[in-house]
């Protein structure tokens, strides 16, 4: 488990990197790279859909192109700061404070979740995956968006110590033992690293 799959100490990373992150974040994570994925997600206008891992609300105001129903949730008060600053606490978004892998709603509440750059810092991602697939109604959609494992030897064994890195076959892995079927994984990235992420659809069987 890497320095950073700690939910103790991400908050703490967080709560510093809240600071900037919105100036750093466009060359890892960017708008073309956001709309592609939203194009894989393909929501109606009105599908209620939970940001899991929201951050400052880069892909919340992504969703809010496309549906008016976004419910926010991060376990980072310094992220979600960022992001009441922007939207309000509940006027264009409901945001929650807590923990992908408990989450504080009821079966079935939403037609979709959408969580980007947040699966690497969770230190049971099954568990999570689980949660979403329990929150979203039977037939819904799930998308992740997370770092792609590094074909360097030497990156590999620091992205291995510091959060979860993964490729396809573990992402397969991963929501399959959470109980999604129809799976499907497209690599993404700016143009310097193409590939730097991978993000995966997938759907909760119709009897949930």
């Amino acid at each position: 488990m890497g320095v950073l799959e700690d939910k103790g100490r991400a908050r703490l990373f967080y709560r510093y990197l809240s600071t900037v992150y919105d100036r750093i974040n466009p060359f890892i994570w960017n708008e073309e790279m956001r709309t592609e994925a939203l194009e894989m997600l393909a929501l109606d206008a009105d599908d209620r859909v939970l940001d899991v891992g929201c951050g400052t609300g880069f892909g919340t105001e992504g969703l809010l192109q496309h549906t008016e129903h976004v419910y926010g949730l991060d376990q980072s008060e310094g992220q979600l700061e960022k992001a009441w600053a922007k939207f309000g606490k509940t006027d264009r978004v409901d945001f929650t404070f807590g923990d992908a892998e408990r989450l504080p709603f009821a079966d079935d509440s939403f037609d979709a979740v959408w969580s980007s750059g947040s699966i690497e810092y969770w230190p049971n991602p099954v568990a999570a995956l689980r949660e979403f697939r329990r929150v979203v109604k039977p037939g819904g959609k799930v998308l992740v968006v997370g770092p792609n494992y590094p074909r360097s030897t030497v990156f590999q064994k620091l992205a291995d110590a510091i959060m979860l890195f993964y490729d396809e076959a573990e992402a397969d892995r991963m929501f399959r033992d959470a109980g999604f079927e129809a799976i499907e994984h497209r690599t993404m990235g700016p143009s310097y690293k193409p590939d730097v992420a991978i993000t995966t659809l997938a759907r909760v069987p119709d009897d949930g």
